[in-house]
C-alpha cells in the first residue's frame, strides 16, 4: 500500500512542485543577501517577512531574529506600516536611525488594487555618499564638456561667433540674425560678394546649433564637374557606372546626417541637378546613383551665393522653387568697403589668429598703416586683407607693420583713386583680382594647389580664373608689376 502511495502519479507531481517553490524561495533569499544595500519587507500590517543579511550587518542585528517582528520594533522611525496603509511609495526620502542620515525607498507591492507588502531599501547608507555621488557626477560632466569640445575641433568646422570680427551695425545685426538661426533648423540663404565670410557665418551657425556635435560638409557647387554632381551629392551604388568603387560610395547628404551641409556658390548648381536638389530638402531622402531604395537623411541646409539669384531666377537660370525653399531665413553680408569700421577689428583678430598659429609675439599696425589699410577699397573683401597680412607678416622684421611693410598695391591707394574715375568698378575688380593671383602664384612658386588655399578658393576655381584673366604661368615667377602697371 505504501509503495502504491509513493508512485502514485499526484504525489510525484505534488513533491516535484514543492521542490520547486522550494528552490525558488532559495533564489530569492540569496538575491537578497547579495544585494548590497539594505533590504526589510513588510506584509500589510507591518510585520517582517524578509530582512536581509547585509541590514543585519549594518545595524548590528541577526537578520533572522526580526522576522515576524513589527517594523518599528527592528527600525527606529520607519514608517514602512504607513507606506502600507496609504498605498504611495516614498522615494528617495531622508531616514535617521542613531543619529546617521540615510536616503531610503519605501515601495507599496499591490496585487489587483490591493498592497500585500512593503518593500523597503536603504539606497545609500550615509547621506554624506548622495555627496560624494554628485561630486562623482560633477566630474563626469566635466569629462564629457571636454570631449565635446575635443570633438567639435576634430569636426570640419573652424568658426565660431567668436570669429566674426567687426563692430559696425551691420555685422552686429547679421550675428544676432545668425544667433536666431541656429537656434532652428530652417534653411538659411547667405549672400554676399566673394571673400566677405559667408562659408565663416554658416560654420558659425553650425557650431552654434544642436547638430554643433555632428558634421559639417561643404560642397563648392562651382568646383564640382557637371558629370560627378549627382554622385557626389547623392552617392552612388557599387558597380553603378565605369570607375565606381566596389563596396559604393556615400552622397553628401549621407555624411551630413544628424549634422549640416553647406551649399556653397548654389548659383553654379546645373540647371538639371537643382528639381533633384528640392525634392531631398522637402523630402529629406535620397537615392544613389545605381540604387532602387530610398535612404532617409536628417541634415540642415546652409546655402550660399555671391551671384544675384533672383536676376538668375528672371533669366530661367534658377529656379523659383529652389530659392524659396533655401530662402527661408536670409543674411546678406555687405562687402568690406561699405563698413570701413570693421577693417580694423577684423585685422587685429587676424594678427591674433597667426601669432598663435606662427608662434610668434603679438603684431600691431601703426597709426599711419592704419589709415592706409581703412582707406583702401578691399575687392577681395575680408579674404584679400587675411592674405594681404598673412603675407606681411610673412616677411616682417620686428613686431610693428609701417606703411613700407605692405604691398605695394596697398601703398598706392591714393594713385588708384585717381584711375579709378577713368576706369569702371567692374574693371577695377577684374584687375585687382588678377593682381592678386598673379601675387600668390609668385609667392608660392607656381604651386597652384597652395595659391588656391591662400586665395581661399579651390583648384578647380582656380584654373578657370587663369583662363579666364590670361595669366600665363611661366614668368608668373619674375613677377614684379605692382597693380600700377596693370591700371597704365
Amino acid at each position: 500500500m505504501t509503495d502504491d502511495l509513493q508512485t502514485y502519479p499526484g504525489t510525484q507531481n505534488h513533491n516535484e512542485d514543492l521542490d520547486s517553490l522550494k528552490f525558488k524561495t532559495e533564489i530569492l533569499e540569496l538575491i537578497l543577501d547579495n544585494i548590497y544595500n539594505g533590504i526589510m519587507i513588510t506584509d500589510p500590517e507591518g510585520y517582517v517577512t524578509h530582512f536581509n543579511t547585509p541590514y543585519g550587518q549594518y545595524l548590528g542585528v541577526d537578520p533572522k531574529q526580526q522576522i515576524g517582528k513589527h517594523c518599528t520594533r527592528v527600525i527606529e522611525n520607519t514608517r514602512m506600516h504607513i507606506v502600507a496603509k496609504t498605498g504611495k511609495a516614498e522615494i528617495n526620502q531622508s531616514h535617521s536611525i542613531k543619529g546617521q542620515n540615510m536616503v531610503v525607498q519605501r515601495i507599496p507591492i499591490k496585487k489587483d488594487g490591493k498592497v500585500i507588502a512593503v518593500f523597503g531599501q536603504v539606497m545609500f547608507k550615509d547621506i554624506r555618499d548622495v555627496g560624494k555621488l554628485a561630486r562623482k557626477l560633477s566630474l563626469l560632466e566635466s569629462k564629457v564638456e571636454l570631449y565635446e569640445r575635443e570633438l567639435i575641433s576634430l569636426r570640419s568646422t573652424r568658426y565660431t561667433m567668436d570669429s566674426i570680427a567687426g563692430k559696425s551695425k551691420t555685422i552686429s545685426s547679421l550675428k544676432k540674425e545668425a544667433i536666431k538661426a541656429a537656434a532652428t533648423n530652417l534653411p538659411v540663404l547667405i549672400t554676399g560678394e566673394s571673400g566677405t565670410g559667408k562659408e565663416l557665418f554658416a560654420q558659425a551657425i553650425h557650431n552654434a546649433s544642436p547638430r554643433r556635435l555632428n558634421p559639417f560638409v561643404r560642397i563648392n557647387c562651382a568646383a564640382i564637374p557637371r558629370e560627378l554632381m549627382e554622385s557626389e551629392l547623392f552617392g552612388y551604388e557599387r558597380g553603378a557606372f565605369t570607375g565606381a568603387t566596389y563596396k559604393g560610395k556615400p552622397g553628401k547628404f549621407e555624411l551630413a546626417n544628424r549634422g549640416t551641409l553647406f551649399l556653397d556658390e548654389i548659383g553654379d548648381l546645373p540647371l538639371e541637378m537643382q528639381p533633384k536638389l528640392l525634392r531631398v530638402l522637402e523630402e529629406k531622402e535620397v537615392e544613389r546613383v545605381g540604387g532602387t531604395s530610398l535612404i532617409r537623411v536628417d541634415f540642415r541646409v546652409i546655402a550660399a551665393s555671391n551671384q544675384n539669384l533672383e536676376a538668375m531666377m528672371m533669366d530661367g537660370r534658377f529656379r523659383k522653387d529652389l530659392f524659396y525653399r533655401l530662402n527661408v531665413m536670409f543674411l546678406n553680408i555687405k562687402p568690406l568697403r561699405e563698413r570701413p569700421e570693421d577693417i580694423m577689428p577684423l585685422c587685429e583678430h587676424t594678427l591674433e589668429q597667426l601669432a598663435r598659429d606662427y608662434s610668434i609675439p603679438s603684431i600691431r599696425i601703426d597709426q599711419e598703416t592704419e589709415a592706409i589699410l581703412s582707406s583702401y577699397h578691399w575687392h577681395g573683401n575680408c579674404r584679400e586683407l587675411c592674405n594681404v597680412l598673412e603675407r606681411t607678416v610673412s616677411s616682417l622684421e620686428g613686431d610693428v607693420i609701417r606703411p613700407e611693410d605692405l604691398p605695394v598695391q596697398i601703398r598706392s591707394t591714393k594713385k588708384k583713386s585717381i584711375f579709378s574715375s577713368r576706369i569702371s568698378l567692374k574693371d577695377v575688380q577684374r584687375m585687382a583680382e588678377k593682381e592678386a593671383i598673379i601675387s600668390v602664384l609668385a609667392s608660392t612658386k607656381n604651386n597652384k594647389a597652395a595659391a588656391a588655399r591662400l586665395l581661399g578658393i579651390h583648384r578647380t576655381l582656380l584654373y578657370k580664373k587663369l583662363k579666364k584673366h590670361c595669366i600665363d604661368l611661366k614668368p608668373v615667377l619674375q613677377h614684379s608689376r605692382s597693380i600700377d602697371t596693370l591700371l597704365t
